[in-house]
């Protein structure tokens, strides 16, 4: 939340981005994959570019956001 939490626009992007994966996970626009390596129990989608959203998918419509940030920072 830190992250985002001074800039309004990508917070309003964060809040749509999560609408459309709890609407359709697998929407190309959300580039949604899973991870491989250290993370390969995890998965990962795009807000921006270079912002992306970690989760721990737990069940079929069940998952727990991890990580919130740039491509550096969350991998």
């Amino acid at each position: 939340k830190k992250r985002i939490a001074n800039n309004p626009i990508l917070t309003s992007q964060v809040t749509e981005r999560v609408k459309l994966f709890q609407q359709n996970p697998n929407n190309p626009i959300l580039h949604n994959h899973r991870l491989t390596g250290v993370k390969k129990d995890l998965s990962s989608f795009s807000v921006t570019g270079d912002i992306r959203i970690v989760y721990l998918l737990v069940s079929k419509d069940k998952a727990i956001f991890l990580d919130i940030g740039s491509h550096n920072q969350v991998y």
